[in-house]
């Protein structure tokens, strides 16, 4: 069935009359109609490895012309929305974003605006001790284990810049694999997304050099503490280990990117 209110819409000059029309930029038509694919796709229940309608039904179905869908597909593709095989058995297929394609490109999004360690350990504050807490008692002997494994790759102090290049990632990939287990999926996102943030803003701003055995020494602590209250069942401390592994995180890595930075000036 045509979309004539989609072929209306584009037939029309459309003016802002109000205010939220009047702030919001005016999008362009492939763009809409890849807007109307995507409630399309909701609309009849459609999942990974569907596959979409032949680009004659789409023409028919939103009124469009070749060249419109075919930018509108491209658009999907790009977002990683769509998936388009060619030859026999091919076509457009709805596709899903992973998580780790998500936090790239939202990565993306922040790479050139000045984020501090303060802005990361802000949310980071608020929302780690929470999972910590959600996730006292429901963790299965090898989820548990998995964390121990991760903290035993940094059992002893870094020896040079490069292990603690290595043993910083490694910390956050605790933090990152804590967020793969929870059961809100909005906020074990966030939690690997920031853990990613700030692994990427370590290696880049070297505030792994040089070693900082106090960091090292009270985050493994407080990690191997919270994996404890997690297999207990203790909510209450869980959340409270995680608040004070935030809170002494971020106070040792702010001063270790002013050592960073006071070598630098110095050189």
């Amino acid at each position: 069935m045509k979309n004539r209110t989609m072929a209306r819409q584009d037939d029309e000059d459309t003016k802002p009359n109000d205010a939220a029309a009047a702030v919001e930029p005016r999008r362009s038509r492939p763009q809409r109609v890849a807007e109307a694919i995507k409630d399309f796709v909701v609309a009849e229940g459609l999942h990974k490895g569907d596959r979409l309608p032949g680009e004659a039904e789409l023409m028919a179905r939103f009124g469009m012309a070749k060249g419109t869908i075919r930018e509108a597909m491209r658009i999907l593709e790009a977002q990683g929305l769509v998936k388009t095989r060619t030859g026999p058995g091919g076509g457009s297929f709805v596709h899903e974003v992973s998580a780790e394609r998500a936090r790239a490109l939202l990565g993306n999004y922040f790479y050139f605006r000045d984020l501090t360690l303060h802005d990361i350990y802000q949310l980071r504050r608020l929302l780690e001790p929470e999972l910590a807490a959600s996730l006292a008692g429901k963790l299965d002997a090898g989820q548990l284990a998995q964390l121990s494994a991760v903290v035993a790759t940094y059992d002893h102090p870094a020896a040079d810049a490069e292990e603690e290049r290595e043993q910083h990632v490694a910390s956050l990939r605790f933090h990152q694999l804590l967020s793969e287990f929870a059961e809100n999926e909005l906020l074990g996102f966030l939690i690997g997304f920031m853990a990613r943030i700030l692994s990427d803003l370590t290696v880049y701003r070297k505030l792994y050099e040089p070693p900082n055995i106090e960091l090292w020494s009270r985050g493994r602590a407080f990690q191997i503490e919270l994996i404890e209250a997690l297999g207990a069942g203790d909510a209450d401390r869980a959340r409270l280990v995680m608040a004070d592994h935030m809170a002494t995180a971020e106070s040792l890595m702010e001063g270790q990117e002013s050592r960073v930075l006071n070598r630098f000036i110095s050189q």
